[in-house]
């Protein structure tokens, strides 16, 4: 088999020619019921198609498929899951599963073998990780996409408020006093040094950071963010941060940072779907101006 690029190189390639944008697969029940589908595998798996076309169509960077909808419908949304990840795939974006794994040991080399290496069942670009075990608890994952040429994104800054006491808490660190949330940045950070002393301006250990909150208060500067880390950044759309404030929010961050939408692209009739997608990306596209 021909050895991939690093993610970090194929997603700052994909981010360079189609811009940020990145369209989650993600069927809620009632946009399921918007789009005459049924909560089946079947339905999930022409639900999914239909994003990845849209998607191929308009050019997106990225689709992130929310596992948990797929998960919920037993084998059948995991054949499913594996499908649509294999059609996207297929169609040359970027494919990321947000599955929020995160073990110890023998169970994360699990996770890794499913999700990450050539014959993966779930293969993908990259996976979301929950790093709330202990960062480095995830490194054996992360250096095992490394090697298959595939990525992670670690949870570090969460928009969810459930999230600040722990995400705030601080804690002792070579630097010194960092946050919990900044520490992780800083952990990814260092997984990508070797990658950045190689040459390669953009890693394959991203992190997700919530766009709908104030960094500064889990203790980032984004103004600082490293630049060898990517983004994934959820909260766009529905949930409330604005497209066009993208690279306001996060500054520089042109050609790391992956801007997500879900619910805010997806809701509505199928037909309308390119149409708004093509929007997110006009108003994404504004704000690199």
């Amino acid at each position: 088999m021909i050895a991939q690029d690093p993610f970090g190189t194929r997603l700052e390639e994909r981010m360079d020619g189609h811009g940020n944008l990145c369209v989650g697969i993600d069927p809620h029940p009632a946009i399921l019921q918007q789009w005459g589908l049924k909560a089946t595998g079947a339905g999930l798996e022409e639900f999914g198609r239909i994003v990845v076309d849209a998607a191929h169509d308009q050019s997106v960077a990225a689709v992130k498929a929310q596992v948990s909808f797929f998960e919920a419908c037993g084998s059948a949304g995991f054949t499913a899951l594996e499908r649509v990840l294999q059609a996207a795939t297929e169609a040359g974006v970027i494919v990321i599963a947000d599955a929020k794994r995160g073990d110890i040991g023998s169970s994360n080399a699990g996770y890794a073998a499913a999700w990450l290496v050539a014959d993966a069942p779930f293969r993908c670009d990259a996976v979301t990780l929950s790093p709330y075990l202990g960062v480095d608890s995830l490194k054996d994952v992360a250096d095992t996409a490394r090697r298959a040429g595939r990525g992670v994104f670690v949870l570090a800054a969460t928009s969810n408020p459930e999230a600040s006491a722990v995400q705030t808490a601080w804690t002792a660190s070579e630097q010194g006093e960092l946050t919990v949330a900044a520490s992780v940045l800083r952990q990814v950070e260092r997984w990508n040094e070797p990658e950045a002393a190689s040459g390669a301006s953009l890693g394959s250990a991203g992190v997700v950071l919530g766009a709908t909150i104030d960094l500064s208060t889990r203790g980032i500067d984004v103004a600082r963010l490293p630049s060898t880390v990517p983004v994934l950044a959820p909260g766009f759309g529905a949930q409330g941060a604005i497209l066009a404030d993208a690279f306001r929010i996060f500054p520089g961050g042109r050609r790391r940072v992956l801007a997500s939408v879900s619910r805010s692209v997806l809701t509505g009739d199928r037909s309308g779907l390119a149409e708004r997608i093509d929007l997110a990306q006009e108003a994404l596209a504004a704000s690199a101006a």
